[in-house]
């Protein structure tokens, strides 16, 4: 069954808009007629409406529902993100105190990822010196061994910092991972270190002894291993070619970590050992026999 063309014209909707160019003023536009559906008699816009000039957002936008205002900063040509974030952080704090009630302040954008990022790595690092103490400490089933074989990591941190002053790079995500890599090194050379010192100990040495034998047997080693990721980073390191800038707080910060580091496993971590290892090594029950 098909609808008439009345029908079809009462069920449809009409909208009908004044061309452009006949609203030349105000008064035009207030002139405009308005007629209501089914009445004979038109009135004017002026006679219906009121119309008055204001200011409106051009765009509204929403962030979790809330409306916000976005208001863009960008940090300025050779200043790193985070000493702009900190200058903007202190503008705010001055209108903190003048906000209507119910409105707030927030940093978002690259700089709300950035502090994201770092807090992150700092969790993850913290995380894994305790997983990497936890294991050391079911290897070598003692709680001190693993304390001085850390002893190696104030070394690195100090070397990672001493890089990054000198060569004027700020701390960030790349950096941060590489100081996660120099770590591991500086880590796994005192391991060495350890390791070299009990087995010493065990052949009836005293800690002072093993400890001097364990620093110069394993001295090569530990150079050998340290200089190698050095000299490997060393191109990363000078940021040339495209894109190279952002790698190269990754490779300062593991030159500068090892550079210390090394020192530190070679001549602290021994000295460490001698001083706290005054127990006697644990000796198997079939050696004590013979």
């Amino acid at each position: 069954m098909s609808e008439t063309a009345p029908e079809r014209l009462r069920a449809a909707l009409l909208a009908v808009q004044t061309p452009d160019y006949n609203i030349h003023s105000m008064d035009a536009l207030l002139n405009t007629p308005v007629m209501a559906p089914g009445k004979g008699n038109a009135q004017l816009l002026s006679n219906l409406a009121t119309i008055q000039h204001t200011y409106e957002a051009a765009n509204v936008t929403h962030y979790d529902v809330a409306p916000v205002y976005d208001v863009n900063a960008d940090h300025l040509p050779g200043a790193d993100l985070g000493s702009v974030e900190q200058q903007v952080k202190q503008v705010i704090e001055q209108f903190k105190l003048k906000l209507p009630r119910g409105s707030s302040i927030r940093i978002r954008g690259q700089a709300e990822s950035m502090d994201t990022s770092f807090r992150n790595m700092a969790w993850g690092l913290i995380a894994a010196v305790i997983l990497v103490y936890a294991l050391m400490a079911v290897n070598f089933q003692s709680w001190l061994d693993p304390v001085i074989i850390l002893m190696a990591l104030p070394g690195a941190l100090a070397g990672i910092l001493w890089m990054l002053f000198i060569t004027q790079t700020t701390i960030s995500v790349p950096a941060l991972m590489g100081a996660i890599m120099s770590i591991g090194v500086a880590t796994a050379n005192s391991i060495l270190m350890i390791t070299f010192a009990n087995d010493r100990r065990k052949e009836g040495r005293d800690a002072h002894d093993a400890a001097l034998e364990a620093g110069m047997t394993r001295l090569r080693p530990v150079i050998m291993t340290a200089l190698a990721m050095i000299i490997g980073m060393l191109p990363m390191s000078l940021g040339l070619g495209e894109g190279g800038e952002q790698n190269a707080p990754l490779a300062r910060a593991v030159i500068g970590g090892l550079t210390v580091a090394t020192f530190a496993t070679l001549f602290f971590v021994p000295l460490v050992y001698s001083a706290l290892r005054h127990q006697a090594p644990h000796r198997p029950i079939e050696k004590e026999l013979q």
